[in-house]
Formats: structure tokens, C-alpha cells, sequence
């Protein structure tokens, strides 16, 4: 039996994931290093945060604490000035770390306790402290490429002044089942 809490939840990091792989794709080298001053994060160190996170988080889950002993918070929010390929390839692993995590789960793990930082979560609870988290800085990624690109921005969701055309469309359509692909 498959269970609607797994794939909804696959559903929607599948979009948020998606919402910053849109948002490095309209962005040169340069603008995902840059920093607004130097206590803010770079696109890159978000990236590098995230990644760390999901290794860290989903490695080993039930037979390790998820902040691994391994992982160094401090050092992803460096200033450095990754290549492109470095900052995607750094995406990509954490994001397949958590997903290939997410694909083995059963409906009887969700109620297993985990441990982050010697504190117990049920895998549920995890899993949605996740998807608040993860979700929150895809927006800081967004955000940062919105102000880059500035004018040239294309929207990820549904563009100033095309509401009232967008839910036309929308209603005029038969009832369905929303998917997290489509835009909010």
C-alpha cells in the first residue's frame, strides 16, 4: 500500500527543489557567490548549508544521530567562491541523499524514533521539520535571485498582473487533484 503522506511529501521537495534549480539557471557564476554584506549568505553558502544538512540529516538515519560528526556547520557558511558546477554537484548530493532516504522509507518507519542531536523525532516529525526547513531557504535562494536579476527576473510563479487571466484558465478547467508542480 502506498502512503499519501510519503508521496505528498516527495511531491512538494520535488518542487521547492525545482524552484532553485530555476532560480540557479537565471543566474551567472558571479551572482550565486555574491553576499549582501558580510553577515548575509551567498546563494552558494545556502546551497553548501542544505547539502550538508540533507548528508548530515539522512545518512544512516536509523542507525546514527543525524548531525553527523563529520559535518562541519561552521565551514558552509564560509565565504568562498565555488565554481558553478561545484555549487550544482553540491545540490544534487544532498538532494539525492534525502530523496533515495525517502524512497526506502515504509509506512511502518514513520513512527520510528531518529535522533538530531541526541534529541528523538519520530521519522514524520523529521521528515516535517524538513519541510519547513529546506522550504525556507530555497525562498532566501529565490529571494537573492529575484534581486539579482532584478528586471530581467523571470517569475517562477504566477507573474505580476496575470492573476486574473491565471485563474481563469484555472476554473475553466474541470476539477482535479492539485500537483505541487503547478504554480502557487
Amino acid at each position: 500500500m502506498e502512503n499519501d503522506y510519503l508521496t505528498s511529501v516527495k511531491k512538494q521537495f520535488t518542487y521547492y527543489k525545482s524552484l532553485g534549480e530555476k532560480t540557479f539557471e537565471q543566474l551567472n557564476d558571479e551572482q550565486l557567490c555574491w553576499q549582501y554584506n558580510p553577515e548575509s549568505n551567498s546563494i552558494a553558502m545556502i546551497v553548501s548549508h542544505m547539502a550538508g544538512n540533507m548528508i548530515s540529516r539522512w545518512t544512516d538515519i536509523f542507525t546514527s544521530d543525524g548531525e553527523k560528526p563529520t559535518r562541519n556547520r561552521e565551514a558552509e557558511f564560509a565565504p568562498s567562491a565555488p565554481t558553478r558546477q561545484t555549487i550544482l554537484d553540491s545540490w544534487q548530493q544532498g538532494w539525492k541523499c534525502f530523496f533515495d532516504t525517502l524512497d526506502k522509507l515504509t509506512v511502518d518507519d514513520l513512527d520510528k524514533i531518529i535522533y538530531i542531536r541526541n534529541q528523538g523525532h519520530t521519522v514524520t516529525e523529521a521528515i516535517n521539520r524538513q519541510l519547513a526547513h529546506y522550504p525556507y531557504h530555497v525562498g532566501q535562494i529565490v529571494f537573492l535571485g529575484k534581486m539579482l536579476c532584478n528586471e530581467n527576473w523571470h517569475s517562477l510563479s504566477i507573474p505580476r498582473g496575470q492573476s486574473e487571466s491565471y485563474n481563469a484558465d484555472k476554473f475553466a478547467k474541470e476539477k482535479r487533484k492539485a500537483h505541487f508542480t503547478d504554480e502557487e
